[in-house]
């Protein structure tokens, strides 16, 4: 067995420091994922509210944006995971939970579009709460617990409510969820990026 190099009590606490600096580091959302998804939900619910309470047409279905917002989405991952080095056990929970949210609400849209769902944005808000309220969980950040949470009340309270009503819900749920817990994140990035 080769030797090992005993590390001075500095050397020592400069490496724990280092791995702790790193660490924090990759726990650090830059916030564009919630931003962009935050935004876009939330706009493309009030046009669909829009068009149908006061009967226009934009000439195209709103919802396809979200195909086009896919783009800046995978651009970020790839850069983010070109800058790290490895990838914590937190990280990759998170990943799995995501991609389980995006496979689900997938699977529901097309349950809802083949079967006519009525109440089909009931849903999509139940899903939309689960990762997030997961993501806010263990990442102890308060804003997406309260956004989850929040999803679901839209969610229960749609089922009692109009189409066009319910995606005042959506975009409220949309802003709960991603939007402003988004902001909070951003901030929170530029503001650890410049110290």
């Amino acid at each position: 067995m080769e030797d090992e190099k005993q590390l001075s009590e500095k050397e020592s606490l400069a490496l724990i420091a280092s791995m702790i600096s790193k660490a924090k580091n990759s726990y650090i959302d830059s916030g564009i994922g919630p931003l962009c998804w935050g935004i876009l939900i939330t706009v493309c619910s009030l046009v669909t509210y829009a068009q149908r309470k006061f009967a226009f047409s934009i000439g195209f279905d709103i919802w396809i944006l979200s195909l086009l917002a896919l783009i800046p989405q995978i651009y970020f991952s790839i850069r983010s995971k070109r800058n790290r080095t490895y990838t914590t056990h937190e990280e990759a929970m998170m990943n799995y939970v995501w991609g389980t949210f995006a496979l689900s609400l997938f699977m529901v849209n097309f349950y809802i579009i083949h079967n006519h769902a009525p109440k089909g944005i009931s849903l999509q808000m139940i899903i939309f709460g689960i990762p997030t309220f997961i993501t806010g969980g263990i990442r102890k950040f308060n804003p997406m617990i309260i956004g989850g949470v929040v999803c679901w009340i839209c969610s229960i309270a749609s089922y009692y409510t109009d189409f066009p009503e319910g995606m005042l819900l959506m975009a409220l749920s949309a802003t709960s969820a991603w939007l402003i817990p988004g902001i909070i994140l951003r901030r929170r990035y530029l503001k650890l990026k410049h110290v």
